[in-house]
């Protein structure tokens, strides 16, 4: 499970300044985002390569070359490190140089792209980038790296404020999630990812990417005690409800969900405490792409002032 981290005030605004150049270089685009446009601007290449293809992972670090220069001097290390990580995407700065896998789903291609891109238009990620990372960085550093990095895709493939004008202008429920996913042409997950983050600085907003919770069409790879994808945290949430377990919210999305093979799973006004311990009460509602289910929950208001101490 991965649960979102927040970028700090001060960095947010230091990413959206740079993003924002580059959108405004681009003449302040329409939606959706047109990648090839990006990338000239950024004068950024882009390749493909399948890592579980070797010949092909081989042949296109190996043109890596300015005119008859090799470009690596030693290319087993990168791909033992496309191999042995699983890396879907990666980028080169020495080179401007982003490389996707090709196996990925098409519409993956974007997301992963736009968060290469993320990390080239930010200078201090390009230090960190040259070395070691699994040496030089810890864990914790880089979580927040790609933190920073999806923070910037995501303002990238939204088109900074015109996504959170028209978010904070229309309902907060998956019906509207699903026509700005139409609108901007990304997929369903990172859409859900930057309503929470939009909707959710000043009312607490939770997102959360599974399976199919129900428990006749779980995957046979569904593990219990990791139920969650994604469990998306927006701003508000997290300084209120930062103790609520996400595989306790799992247990509840289970609650209410049908076994519908896809469109809407079901719908509740749930119970959440808060770090005091206070029930609110928040409008939870759950979607079936046919290859992830994805919740919203939006918060209503408190259920009343007594002191509640959880049993989870």
């Amino acid at each position: 499970m991965t649960k979102s981290l927040i970028v700090s005030p001060k960095t947010a605004s230091d990413i959206d300044q740079r993003v924002d150049r580059v959108l405004r270089g681009l003449g302040n685009p329409q939606p959706p985002l047109r990648m090839e446009d990006l990338r000239e601007l950024l004068k950024l290449d882009l390749q493909f390569y399948t890592a579980d293809n070797p010949g092909l992972l081989q042949e296109v670090v190996s043109r890596m070359k300015v005119g008859a220069k090799q470009v690596l001097k030693r290319p087993t290390l990168l791909i033992d490190a496309i191999s042995k990580l699983s890396l879907k995407a990666l980028y080169l700065p020495d080179r401007k140089r982003i490389l996707l896998d090709k196996n990925i789903p098409q519409l993956k291609h974007r997301w992963n792209e736009a968060h290469e891109i993320g990390h080239s238009i930010l200078p201090w990620h390009e230090d960190m980038m040259h070395g070691d990372t699994e040496n030089t960085l810890s864990q914790h550093c880089q979580e927040h790296i790609e933190a920073e990095a999806n923070f910037a895709a995501g303002r990238l493939l939204f088109l900074r404020d015109r996504f959170n004008d028209e978010a904070l202008s229309l309902s907060p429920e998956i019906v509207t999630v699903r026509s700005l996913q139409k609108t901007y042409g990304n997929t369903m997950s990172t859409t859900l990812y930057r309503f929470v983050e939009t909707v959710g600085a000043e009312r607490p907003v939770v997102g959360v990417i599974t399976g199919h919770p129900h428990i006749l069409r779980r995957s046979v790879d569904h593990d219990p005690n990791n139920p969650c994808r994604h469990f998306i945290q927006s701003l508000a949430f997290s300084k209120m409800f930062g103790k609520v377990s996400e595989i306790d919210v799992f247990r509840k999305i289970v609650g209410y969900c049908g076994n519908q093979r896809g469109g809407m799973l079901g719908q509740e006004e749930l119970l959440l405490p808060d770090d005091n311990g206070n029930l609110h009460r928040f409008a939870f509602e759950t979607f079936f792409n046919r290859y992830d289910s994805l919740t919203l929950g939006v918060y209503i208001a408190p259920k009343d002032n007594s002191i509640f101490m959880p049993t989870w």
